[in-house]
């Protein structure tokens, strides 16, 4: 099977990666920086590593507008310009606080006052 030239190669890997970067609203936030994660994983999630320094610590995922989790992370393996980071600690992040008792299932759901 003949080869294609390496330009036509590059352009289809860059449009593969546009592509994907379009469908993929999962982003994580840390130190005031915004990533796009590229491939979430069950153990952690990959970004596109940049100009920008490695990520470390407490990081915060977004699915769009919509916080997913926070996140304890530590950096795992570099494969050219892809960043994979593993998950140390994984937070499902919640809507409410948490409740510290135990709610009664006839309890009123509020008091009417007069």
């Amino acid at each position: 099977m003949d080869r294609l030239p390496d330009s036509v190669t590059a352009e289809l890997q860059a449009a593969n990666k546009r592509s994907a970067r379009r469908k993929n609203r999962l982003r994580v936030e840390a130190n005031g920086q915004s990533l796009p994660v590229v491939r979430m994983l069950v153990d952690g999630f990959i970004v596109e590593q940049g100009s920008e320094k490695r990520l470390r610590g407490l990081v915060d995922l977004y699915d769009g507008g919509r916080h997913v989790s926070q996140c304890l992370i530590v950096a795992a393996s570099q494969e050219g310009d892809l960043m994979r980071y593993d998950f140390k600690r994984n937070t499902s992040a919640t809507d409410g606080a948490p409740l510290d008792f135990v709610r009664d299932e006839n309890a009123p759901i509020a008091l009417l006052a007069r």
